[in-house]
């Protein structure tokens, strides 16, 4: 039993880094993308129009939500109120077996 535990801590910390390693590579790209694409709205019309803010402004939003779910900052729906619901609904399917077995 203490065995599985500690591979079940194992397999949940893996998928966290593996999040964090999609996250990060996710914020690189956007610094580089976003860096080249201001680079040559400055070099073609130096800032008149700063259209490059087209493409940073929903990937910056998107990072931002990506971070919030990564870092746990929706209260509302945290990696604690995931296992409450999944434990909730998993007794009551267990409940709903239950009560429909005929003994």
């Amino acid at each position: 039993m203490e065995n599985l535990d500690k591979q079940n801590k194992y397999l949940k910390a893996k998928e966290r880094v593996e999040e964090l390693k999609k996250f990060y590579n996710s914020l690189t790209s956007y610094v580089l993308v976003i860096s080249v694409l201001a680079a040559i709205n400055y070099y073609i019309d130096q800032w008149r129009y700063p259209w490059f803010l087209w493409a940073a402004g929903p990937w910056g939003i998107g990072l931002l939500f990506h971070a919030a779910k990564i870092y746990g900052w929706n209260p509302a729906f945290s990696k604690n109120w995931e296992e409450r619901k999944i434990k909730e609904y998993m007794e009551k399917d267990n409940d709903n077996y239950k009560s429909s077995r005929w003994e």
